[in-house]
């Protein structure tokens, strides 16, 4: 693989192992972050107030995934040399500092290590999330602890396309190891109220899913108080055939486990643990809708906060009206939380959740948090002596109850860059058998219908597919709109115009 087709995506560059995820790329990308880094230091950070004799710090951490641990000790290796070649540090005496977890960590674990580290300057996870086993990636997280900006990740491909300057070592810098797990989780416990999650005595089935989590999430539940039954919670890089995703079917095992246990909830986690799965006392899934839905309840009846509530656009109208319910403003996204994390820089959020089951508050820091999350609905458990079973009920019946589909529809290359070329103007004038009141452009087309109806297609960024999304108060009426979806991509793909009714 050429440097040059090395390309990040929503949440960076994730390849094969052995095929293009090798040493030498791994090299070859890890120098190029530090440098755009390196290179942003003047708009990062405030000079006036750093003395030279403080060092720059980097963080490193990486997830269960088999050499993953090599692959970070690699990446940190070239991040302190292309540091030393910098001319940062060579002009201005600057130290840096490449720190290296000393053990798999999830994550927000880097996040929150970075955020609250007044001299890093950014980091790496060596991470491929949700990807089956075999895939490795590295995401890169800024020095607020949040996910980087396009124009950073350019500068990156920009910077791996030019030749860069001879790798060298200098006593200036040195690579070190710590311990950032032990404070992260320190810092979660801060967060919750413990007292009440230990006087709830919960039973809960913790599967991290063999991923970051492992250990540490059914640990800490442990310790305050829970008992816990663990599932996929031993060492397994191969995931134990599973795709590390907290989704069904993935999530069929921790039901049964609920069910046949007599828990009142189960949490399962993807690959790094920054995405979180709920299963209510019967095993039953409860969506990420709702789950943004019932912690942006609990963070403002329960804690006493407030702010604005903000979702991406394939999110449910559940939360709309939690928002409404509430008295917060609800702030609507193009697809990725990276945009949630661009509202969170302008300020004044309380919680911001996608589809996907990321979710996010930037009290704590300004990323994604599956542990967090997890550890909130037990505290919005036990502060209301109600199962997660009752709180859904309760939800719906206090903003209704909508049915949302999400299909995937794959295409052929040419009827993709077809549809790809017809969307921006895709305007039937009914979807369904019903009037489209509103379109909605940000991110695909959106069709917004009377009665919080809903159709959204949004072509993959990374496959030859169409994403389509709706969402009504009937599973029958919500198939219609799939099945409508499904024509407007077939004749926009396949005849190349626009259809007016669907």
């Amino acid at each position: 693989m050429l440097p040059a087709d090395i390309s990040f995506g929503t949440d960076g560059w994730r390849a094969v192992v052995g095929k293009d995820f090798t040493e030498e790329n791994v090299r070859r990308v890890a120098s190029a972050i530090v440098r755009a880094f390196l290179d942003d230091l003047p708009k990062a950070t405030d000079s006036s107030n750093r003395s030279n004799s403080c060092p720059l710090r980097i963080y490193v951490g990486y997830d269960t995934r088999a050499d993953a641990d090599l692959f970070a000790g690699i990446a940190a290796d070239a991040m302190l040399r292309a540091s030393c070649s910098h001319e940062i540090v060579a002009q201005h005496n600057q130290k840096v500092e490449v720190i290296l977890s000393d053990r798999y960590v999830p994550t927000p674990t880097l996040c929150w290590t970075v955020a609250h580290d007044e001299y890093a300057i950014g980091g790496i996870q060596l991470t491929a999330s949700h990807n089956p086993a075999g895939w490795l990636g590295v995401k890169v997280r800024m020095a607020d602890g949040g996910a980087s900006p396009a124009e950073f990740t350019d500068k990156v491909e920009a910077l791996l396309a030019a030749e860069a300057p001879d790798p060298v070592s200098s006593d200036n810098s040195k690579l070190l190891t710590a311990d950032i797990l032990s404070p992260y989780m320190d810092a979660l416990c801060q967060f919750v109220d413990v007292e009440a999650i230990r006087s709830a005595e919960l039973k809960l089935v913790v599967d991290p899913l063999h991923g970051a989590a492992r250990s540490y999430l059914a640990d800490m539940f442990e310790s305050i108080g829970a008992t816990v039954v663990r599932l996929h919670d031993d060492a397994d890089p191969d995931f134990g055939g599973l795709h590390p995703e907290p989704i069904v079917p993935w999530t069929d095992a921790a039901a049964q486990l609920v069910r046949g246990s007599g828990a009142q909830a189960g949490f399962a986690l993807d690959g790094d643990a920054d995405r979180l799965g709920a299963l209510d006392e019967d095993g039953n899934f409860v969506s990420p809708h709702y789950i943004i839905a019932l912690l942006a309840q609990h963070l403002v009846q329960n804690r006493g906060c407030s702010g604005r509530i903000v979702k991406t656009l394939s999110t449910s109208v559940l939360v709309d009206r939690m928002g409404r319910a509430l008295g917060a403003e609800v702030v609507t996204t193009p697809i990725g939380f990276k945009w949630i994390y661009a509202e969170m820089l302008a300020g004044d959020v309380l919680i911001g959740g996608e589809e996907s089951g990321g979710i996010g508050i930037p009290s704590h820091v300004f990323e994604r948090d599956g542990l967090l999350m997890s550890l909130l609905l037990a505290e919005m458990m036990a502060v209301t002596g109600q199962s997660l079973k009752s709180l859904v009920q309760q939800l719906e019946e206090k903003v209704g109850k909508l049915y949302y589909q999400r299909k995937d529809q794959k295409l052929e290359i040419a009827h993709m860059q077809r549809f790809r070329a017809c969307l921006p103007t895709l305007a039937p004038a009914t979807v369904a058998g019903t009037v489209v009141q509103h379109y909605v452009r940000s991110d695909g087309a959106k069709f917004l219908l009377p009665d919080d109806e809903w159709l959204l297609l949004r072509a993959s960024g990374t496959e030859p597919l169409v994403r389509i999304y709706a969402e009504s108060a009937s599973l029958q009426r919500t198939e219609q709109l799939i099945e409508a979806g499904y024509r407007l991509v077939q004749e926009a793909a396949l005849n190349d115009k626009n259809s007016q009714n669907s």
